[in-house]
């Protein structure tokens, strides 16, 4: 009976150390620490961790991660054990994706910006053949260059982001396609003090997620984040965080009053959810369909 007694007393222990065990979790700093892009990421992940009761600290890494390093350094288990991006297939096979978007898709929806000196070139955009026309900057190793090309686009590559600015600004490439979560932050620091225009009547879309990615060893913390995530879904805070965020900028950018054209994705991983219409933005935004007449 004491031996017994003794085992419980054991377990209960290990248990309470467990949940009081610290947390460290890294993400990879910004470019700067006023950075907007990486604020509602940052304020999601605090509140999935909060949801769950454990004891946590937040940090970001000791140097600047753009995206593809961040990427490698969290395969190679280095430097950071978090990162958010946009999903394609290879991701999902070098990483653990918590497969909750976490912009509620947004990351596809796409405004342009372009060159003041170029702005008379959409003017006479009707169609997803017109545009095709137009040559969009994006980074080299980023999942929407591949999306752009598989739906006939010639892509102005760059191998890092404020590249793809440098190069509106000098006029190479007609624009660079940014999220609606990203181009209001960019811009207010790029453009403002620049020749950068941003397009006021359209946009591409194409279905695909933002997720947060860990190591392919690190299940305890995948499975940490998602219970989280949809802790948050159920009492409606991830639903009030993102409105909170998003509909202003949203609104800003006239999305209702824009012509939307639909892309295809075909790195879009089979496993996406997009039969959950818990985690994706509802909306009344009109989407243009690819037609016959579109296709060359």
């Amino acid at each position: 009976m004491i031996r017994v007694v003794l085992a419980c007393i054991t377990l209960l222990l290990s248990s309470m150390q467990a949940s009081a065990a610290l947390w460290t979790i890294t993400y990879p700093r910004p470019l700067d620490d006023s950075d907007e892009r990486s604020q509602y990421p940052i304020a999601l992940l605090k509140l999935a961790l909060d949801k769950t009761g454990v004891n946590y600290e937040l940090r970001p890494s000791d140097r600047i991660l753009l995206t593809g390093k961040a990427m490698r350094q969290l395969r190679e288990n280095r430097e950071v054990n978090v990162v958010w991006s946009m999903t394609d297939s290879q991701r999902e096979k070098d990483l653990t994706a918590i497969r909750i978007p976490i912009a509620k898709g947004l990351i596809g929806l796409r405004v342009f910006v372009v060159n003041q000196d170029k702005a008379s070139k959409f003017e006479d955009v009707m169609s997803l053949t017109d545009i095709r026309k137009l040559v969009p900057v994006q980074g080299e190793e980023w999942p929407d260059t591949k999306i752009l090309q598989a739906n006939g686009f010639n892509v102005f590559t760059v191998p890092e982001f404020r590249e793809a600015y440098d190069m509106i600004k000098q006029g190479k490439g007609d624009f660079f396609p940014r999220s609606v979560i990203e181009v209001d932050a960019e811009l207010a620091e790029e453009g403002r003090r620049s020749n950068l225009f941003l397009e006021p009547n359209m946009a591409l879309y194409y279905p695909t997620a933002m997720y947060y990615f860990v190591s392919s060893s690190n299940k305890t913390l995948a499975r940490l984040i998602e219970t989280g995530l949809n802790r948050a879904i159920d009492d409606g805070s991830f639903e009030s965080l993102f409105q909170t965020t998003y509909s202003p900028i949203l609104e800003g950018l006239n999305m209702q009053e824009r012509n939307v054209f639909t892309l295809e994705n075909p790195l879009l991983p089979v496993e996406t959810p997009l039969n959950d219409n818990r985690l994706w933005y509802k909306n009344t935004i009109q989407t243009k369909e690819l037609t016959p007449t579109d296709v060359e």
